[in-house]
């Protein structure tokens, strides 16, 4: 006999985790499963908070995937790692924090007609999700960071703050970046992310957060199986009725969610019948429903690094990443009580967000449709990103002991127009799917990323920053338009902010899989609710955004269903 529940969750990502916890703590309190295809991810010493940048290479918390090679970018396979295991990706990303831009809300809202997704009701989850830390770093005053209580929640599930101790160079790195022309922001979090900010983490206290925070404590009424990985959903007629994991049945009363991510969500629903017809039909799968969107539409942010070896003691990092017995010590210190050199290290980030100042006159701009440049031109939507103090030397192992003084800056391409796709390669449903995000692909994605790399040398070249650099590790070897590209060919990546695969949209848009209240159309009783179903690439990294989702459907439901 198959166990039944009344709502069958799968994913325990941001999204995933915050509709079963909301659905569980509900009035009504329905029985609720949720499904996990990894494991507990519950050895506390995998929220160091200066390893965040290590996570994601522990093979049992990443699904591994990679791209097809990229036509635009080299040929090259690029790295499109997923978390596995309770939390999802929020376990193995690199905890930066951020709400993105009041237009991207208001956007969504428009697409959808459905004040729901508007900033005003995004910001009031939001205040529900976080409880913000709003101290500030030893040192550090309100010129670089001045956050209002208004714009931030403090009694929620998971942990967002600063850090204790910036590293010395950080607050200079902030001056340098406001002579050089690149304005200060006093909170990214407030709705309008442009200009340069101290970034805020998904961290408190040393100890990152992750979306396994909003189970804990469990209610009676949820049930959480992890190493359950979901082979298909379950259809009679035109209804989902459970889903088959391990070869055993789970049933759904009320619903079916799926919240496995950009990338698993199309593959489970194609396993299961229900995607574009030419795709099921080549590996032979019944066709339940065809939807052509299903799998199209990818959409990801993109970023390159620049790195420079520095004067010698312009930074602290050498002294601690050079020695192991430092970092040794330093990860008993963290053990003891969430202090140390690794919950300093590494655990700040400089982070601002950019417009690119003469875009409107760019061919390539101007040849977008009238909808998406005037997406583009609203005040708080940025075009490019930059980060500043992440430590590279964690991703290239041959990274030589005697260039640990550097300073490594990230530069992330925004609203990218490529389109991509996740489509099957194998009729097994443990297979990885196929996945092409299309990189560079379009004239206005290459424009762009010569166009930000020509803004970005504005601060390279200022004097304040030049005058310590000392010999380049990772950058262009060019002024040129053509070497500028070249370079994004040559070392671009992913983001991992997949997003769009199953999108939402009103019935009847061709590129439509996911009504606004997150039903699969044409499929009653399952719903899709992640990164997949977003119509906006939002302007920030997208945890947020995952998890607004999730409470955004859990909402619905709980409506829907009377549960309050």
């Amino acid at each position: 006999m198959a166990d039944t529940y009344d709502f069958v969750i799968v994913g325990s990502g941001p999204a995933g985790s915050s509709i079963a916890s909301s659905l569980a703590k509900s009035a009504k309190k329905p029985k609720v499963l949720l499904l996990e295809a990894g494991g507990k991810n519950d050895d506390k010493n995998l929220r160091v908070d200066g390893q965040r940048w290590m996570t994601f290479q522990n093979k049992e918390m990443n699904w591994g995937y990679k791209t097809t090679p990229q036509e635009h970018c080299a040929g090259r396979e690029l790295d499109y790692s997923r978390g596995l295991g309770l939390g999802g990706s929020s376990a193995v990303n690199f905890s930066v924090f951020n709400a993105g831009a009041v237009a991207d809300y208001e956007e969504w809202a428009r697409i959808m007609d459905d004040d729901a997704f508007n900033w005003p009701n995004m910001q009031r989850r939001f205040k529900t999700l976080e409880s913000f830390d709003l101290t500030l770093p030893a040192g550090v005053d309100s010129k670089y960071a001045a956050p209002k209580a208004e714009n931030h929640g403090s009694s929620g599930p998971l942990k967002t703050s600063y850090v204790a101790e910036v590293e010395k160079d950080l607050i200079p790195a902030l001056d340098l970046f406001e002579k050089a022309g690149f304005p200060l922001n006093p909170d990214h979090n407030s709705g309008n992310p442009i200009g340069m900010a101290l970034g805020i983490n998904s961290s408190g206290k040393g100890v990152r957060s992750t979306a396994a925070d909003l189970l804990t404590p469990t209610p009676e009424n949820l049930t959480i199986l992890t190493h359950s990985p979901v082979q298909r959903i379950i259809i009679e007629g035109k209804k989902a009725v459970g889903v088959e994991s391990n070869g055993k049945k789970y049933l759904a009363s009320k619903e079916v969610i799926l919240s496995a991510g950009s990338l698993n969500d199309p593959k489970i629903l194609m396993h299961s019948g229900i995607g574009p017809k030419a795709q099921l039909e080549k590996f032979g799968l019944p066709i339940i429903q065809d939807v052509p969107a299903i799998g199209q539409g990818l959409r990801d942010h993109m970023f390159v690094p620049l790195a420079y070896q520095r004067t010698e003691g312009e930074t602290e990092r050498p002294a601690f990443y050079g020695d192991h017995e430092a970092m040794s010590t330093a990860l008993e210190q963290w053990k003891k009580d969430g202090t140390g050199p690794w919950a300093k290290f590494g655990c700040e980030l400089l982070i601002g967000w950019f417009k690119l100042p003469h875009i409107a006159s760019l061919p390539e701009f101007q040849a977008l449709s009238s909808t998406e440049q005037n997406y583009q031109n609203q005040p708080t939507v940025p075009h490019y990103e930059i980060i500043s103090h992440f430590p590279l030397h964690h991703f290239i192992p041959s990274f030589p002991a005697t260039s640990l003084n550097y300073s490594c800056l990230i530069v992330f391409l925004y609203n990218a127009q490529s389109r991509g796709e996740v489509t099957l390669q194998s009729a097994d449903p443990a297979a990885a799917p196929l996945i092409d995000p299309k990189f560079l692909s379009t004239p206005y994605d290459r424009r762009a990323a010569v166009e930000i790399m020509k803004e970005v040398n504005r601060f390279l070249r200022y004097e304040g920053y030049a005058k310590d650099t000392v010999s380049t590790i990772a950058g262009p070897a060019g002024d040129s338009d053509e070497e500028l590209l070249e370079y994004w060919r040559q070392n671009i990546s992913s983001s991992w902010h997949m997003t769009g695969t199953a999108k939402m949209g009103r019935p009847g848009d061709a590129d439509a899989a996911v009504d606004k209240d997150f039903r699969l159309m044409g499929i009653d009783n399952l719903r899709v609710a992640d990164m997949s179903v977003v119509p906006v690439l939002a302007s920030c990294h997208v945890q947020t955004v995952a998890y607004l989702t999730g409470l955004t459907c859990a909402e619905k439901l709980i409506a829907e269903y009377d549960l309050a």
